[in-house]
């Protein structure tokens, strides 16, 4: 995606007066374009909302936000294949929402803080 478009709207196309006003105040296009997030903020975001985008990866969150589990229990609650584990907690780990911290011979999984934001947020929605 390419943030450096100051030809994205030709400037002799006529707009309504409430958008060329508002416009002209943040500077035009390239005031506009300034206050875009950059590219590498926007795919970060965009991998952690295909992540969330998941109810298995959902509800390992919420399960983690009550407390860090072991594969074999988040198995028995999911009650899926271990690859299909794997694969769902390697999303989540890719993104930063989870890590996995070996204890001997088990990975305990817990949430980061940018996985408990998102977790507070699942547990809320559920709650309402």
């Amino acid at each position: 995606m390419n943030t450096n478009r100051d030809d994205a709207i030709p400037l002799t196309l006529p707009l309504p007066p409430e958008v060329e006003e508002s416009l002209c105040r943040c500077g035009g296009i390239a005031g506009l374009v300034e206050q875009l997030p950059g590219d590498a903020t926007l795919e970060r975001e965009s991998g952690v909302h295909r992540a969330l985008a998941d109810p298995l990866r959902l509800k390992i969150l919420a399960m983690l936000a009550v407390q860090p589990l072991c594969v074999c229990v988040i198995k028995a609650v999911l009650g899926i294949a271990d690859s299909k584990l794997s694969y769902h907690l390697s999303v989540l780990k890719k993104v930063g929402l989870i890590v996995g911290e070996a204890q001997g011979n088990w990975i305990i999984y817990r949430l980061t803080a940018d996985g408990e934001t998102w977790a507070r947020r699942i547990l809320s929605d559920a709650a309402n």
